[in-house]
């Protein structure tokens, strides 16, 4: 089973990486933009599907209908989609800068649906030149990018699975294009204080959560699994759980799981589960939250009859 979780290493990959990065936040840009505004700031999320990054049905800026923008890393070309069925195609190629792809993706929006106007400025990310005018990210490696698609795959499915019984409020497996991860989040109902007033976080931690996902790493930290709480529980931080690879990094103020740890084992999805499980059961224990609300994430009363 290993060999379909693949390795994923920043330090092989990264110039790429930090390519398509840049593509998946002008795709953001646009839900920003288009989508009705959602709690948790849910309706700039992206998805993970079987093509690769792709928005929600965004409504088109002159009112004909909808749109779909994607990332297709099968064919390797971004995608715009419209309700009447037309299709604008722009290619990811090798040495394809950056800007001239933004430049191409907002062109075809607006032959497809209308004109929309994005803050090309990226966000979370160690560069700040606007996405229209970066030339510097211009590196684009097919065969990276379908092994980092086919592991994300992986951690998607995982996650999906780690969530399908929890009868709470919660995400689905959201592509989030600022932090280029992948995350969901269980809500226990309650409410939150945001820890700071710009606008992400007081929109984001406006509500008692538990929040797991994956990350494909960075130049600062590795692929893995992660785990937090917010607000983060007296006697969350530093707990033993399974499988004992998972660990409590005090830097991050989350629990994690390397990648390389979950797929060098027997089962790497059930390895990947049962991290995410344990962190849960952790998280939610420890924050007081309904038990029974907590115990259906165990199935428990079961999700289907």
């Amino acid at each position: 089973m290993t060999e379909r979780w693949p390795a994923v290493s920043y330090d092989r990959w990264g110039a790429t990486c930090d390519t398509l990065h840049a593509h998946t936040q002008v795709l953001g840009k646009l839900a920003v933009e288009l989508a009705p505004p959602e709690p948790e700031l849910l309706h700039a999320a992206l998805r993970l599907t079987a093509r690769g990054w792709e928005t929600g049905s965004l409504p088109a800026p002159d009112g004909s209908g909808s749109l779909v923008v994607a990332l297709d890393l099968h064919a390797h070309e971004a995608v715009v989609e419209h309700s009447r069925g037309s299709v604008q195609r722009v290619p990811l190629a090798p040495d394809r800068p950056v800007a001239e792809v933004t430049r191409d993706v907002l062109a075809a929006v607006a032959r497809a649906g209308g004109e929309v106007r994005i803050n090309p400025v990226p966000q979370e990310v160690p560069w700040s030149v606007p996405l229209d005018e970066d030339y510097e990210h211009a590196s684009y490696d097919p065969g990276q990018v379908e092994e980092y698609f086919a592991a994300a795959t992986q951690a998607a499915l995982a996650l999906a699975a780690f969530r399908a019984p929890y009868r709470g409020r919660s995400t689905p497996v959201n592509a989030w294009w600022g932090s280029f991860d992948l995350c969901v989040l269980m809500f226990s109902g309650a409410p939150a204080d945001p820890p700071a007033d710009d606008f992400i976080t007081r929109n984001s931690s406006d509500a008692q959560q538990v929040g797991v996902g994956w990350w494909p790493g960075d130049a600062s930290k590795r692929a893995a699994f992660y785990a937090f709480a917010y607000p983060a529980p007296a006697g969350f931080a530093g707990a033993v759980l399974s499988p004992a690879a998972g660990r409590w990094d005090e830097s991050l103020g989350e629990y994690i799981l390397d990648w390389d740890d979950a797929r060098a084992a027997p089962d790497p999805q059930a390895a990947a589960v049962d991290f995410l499980h344990s962190a849960f059961h952790l998280a939610y224990r420890k924050a007081g939250w309904d038990a029974r609300l907590g115990a259906t994430e165990e199935g428990v009363p079961p999700p289907v009859r």
